[in-house]
């Protein structure tokens, strides 16, 4: 891919995303129906999917940022419903599309139709997330959403390489192929791990904001490379690079909470940037790669129909078998506490949305694209035109069926958490209560500490301490008030109105600074300085603002 085309792309799918946010629509369903009209366009260039492009550079990353979001105790108490959907799922539905495959195309190998399974078999919640931000889904939900797509990938690309061994002549037996799995998770695992402790411990000692958020972008790409390069016993095993970046960015997003404020706030703008970067290119990237397939097809010696029913079918497949599976997996024993410790079974609302999430993503057309040309012997590797054009099709059809249904069906189902606004708002004052009574307690103990060491009256040192406990006890107030008022009422309070006001101050005070620098007063480095902390203080008032209002 050269250069300019990639930058051509990355800047149409950058704009369409911004007319997206703009308009409260879904940016991964505008990009891949736009690249697909855009790859109808004559001589528009080619832009060929690079598996390795989408695995390395690509993947770690997406994967690394969903992580740092994730919270670990949430992970932890929805671990059960993310491996039945994570692992179990996976190989479940590479068996049925294989098998299913194979009957469609008896001449097909077995081994060449379960390397299409596995490459079809991994959603990307990334559509699916995004909706479900937007229209408020129940948060547990959304733990179980993200969660499943942080592990679906280990599973499915380590499938995928031990069927495609099987069909390059290199597999071993089933046993061998369990004990690869699990060589892949361990390790995997055991590299992420490591790899966040050496960084922890780096950025512990570094205290440098700039420093520690330059660190944390290498991490994702070194742990994922680093795990998929040992070799413990033989070239057959090796980490999961994707389990090696999970686990990393888990533990480390677990730690951010300690972290300085100037590393966190730092931290979260550089990876929304790099998200929305990367979210945008590899949905461009999927619906870039029509002519691609339309070219497979046309050099298949196999007649055009049958190709396309074969491939309605594997999609049809694809989507249906995770239904069943989702409603099934809720109705055993173990899983009634799939999302949380209660005994009672998730709502069948719960269960019809998240059994329409699987919409699939990049990853399954880079497997698709990485299948190589020939076999161990030199033969044509049997089915990759039908594998590449297979795949094509459930990863856009999936987005474009499911995606564009998805919100409907959220909106009809009224899928919600009524009591979760209300355990927020609970353990908010709780928080809030805790940490004010901390600050007073604090502010006692300081006292005498300001008397000893500032040259002042012990009134004027009591006037000091009465203005800060004065604060803290307003914005608790503030807060307070907030939370027991609608979206209008908040809106219309006089705490909004004074918050409106500081802002327009602000505003005033940077054109000021603006005009004073125009004027050739006042030099740049102290304009950037004077604007800097204007910014701050407007932006925290827009957070706590927005943040009251949504």
């Amino acid at each position: 891919m050269e250069i300019l085309t990639l930058m051509g792309v990355l800047a149409g799918s950058l704009g369409l995303t911004a007319f997206a946010r703009r308009w409260n629509l879904s940016a991964p369903l505008l990009i891949v129906l736009v690249a697909l009209g855009v790859s109808f366009i004559p001589g528009v260039p080619p832009v060929e999917l690079d598996p390795e492009l989408i695995l390395t550079l690509v993947l770690p990353p997406l994967l690394y940022s969903t992580s740092l979001d994730s919270s670990f105790s949430q992970f932890r108490a929805t671990l059960r419903p993310i491996i039945a959907l994570g692992v179990l799922l996976v190989v479940v539905t590479a068996l049925v599309v294989g098998f299913t495959v194979h009957l469609l195309l008896p001449d097909l190998p077995l081994a060449s139709a379960l390397v299409l399974g596995a490459v079809v078999a991994p959603p990307d919640a990334v559509t699916a997330v995004a909706i479900g931000r937007r229209l408020g889904l129940p948060r547990r939900l959304m733990t179980v959403l993200t969660g499943e797509s942080l592990v679906n990938d280990a599973a499915a690309l380590t499938l995928y390489k031990i069927t495609l061994a099987a069909v390059l002549g290199t597999a071993g037996s089933i046993g061998h192929g369990f004990l690869v799995f699990l060589v892949a998770a361990v390790l995997g695992i055991a590299v992420g791990l490591a790899g966040a402790l050496l960084v922890g411990l780096i950025r512990r000692k570094l205290d440098d904001p700039l420093m520690e958020s330059t660190i944390g972008i290498i991490v994702p790409f070194a742990v994922y490379v680093t795990a998929e390069h040992l070799h413990p016993f033989s070239s057959d095993f090796s980490g999961s690079g994707v389990l090696a970046v999970v686990a990393a960015g888990l533990y480390l997003g677990n730690r951010s909470l300690h972290a300085g404020p100037a590393t966190r706030l730092q931290d979260s703008s550089v990876w929304a940037s790099i998200d929305v970067l990367l979210e945008a290119l590899v949905f461009a990237l999927m619906g870039l790669q029509l002519p691609f397939v339309l070219e497979s097809v046309q050099s298949n010696a196999r007649d055009n129909g049958t190709l396309v029913v074969c491939a309605l079918v594997v999609l049809v497949v694809t989507m249906a078998v995770r239904i069943p599976y989702v409603f099934l997996s809720a109705t055993l024993p173990q899983a009634v506490r799939l999302f949380g410790r209660e005994r009672a079974a998730p709502s069948w609302r719960y269960l019809t949305v998240l059994s329409w999430t699987g919409m699939r993503g990049v990853v399954t057309l880079a497997a698709a694209t990485g299948v190589p040309l020939v076999t161990a012997t030199g033969d044509p590797f049997p089915g990759r035109d039908e594998i590449q054009l297979f795949a094509f099709s459930v990863a856009i059809g999936t987005v474009l069926v499911q995606g564009l249904t998805l919100p409907t069906l959220i909106r009809v189902l009224k899928v919600r958490d009524p009591g979760e606004a209300e355990r927020d708002e609970a353990e908010e004052l709780e928080a809030r209560s805790a940490a004010m009574k901390a600050a007073m307690a604090k502010l006692d103990e300081l006292l005498p500490e300001m008397l000893s060491n500032l040259d002042i009256s012990e009134e004027r040192a009591e006037k000091l301490s009465a203005r800060l406990k004065a604060l803290v006890e307003t914005r608790y107030r503030g807060a307070v008030a907030a939370i027991s008022l609608s979206a209008e009422e908040r809106e219309a309070s006089p705490h909004a109105a004074f918050t409106r006001a500081r802002k327009a101050l602000l505003i005033t005070q940077r054109e000021t600074v603006l005009a004073e620098r125009e004027a050739g007063r006042v030099d740049d480095d102290v304009v950037r300085k004077v604007l800097r902390e204007l910014d701050l203080e407007e932006l925290a008032l827009t957070n706590a603002l927005t943040s009251r209002l949504s």
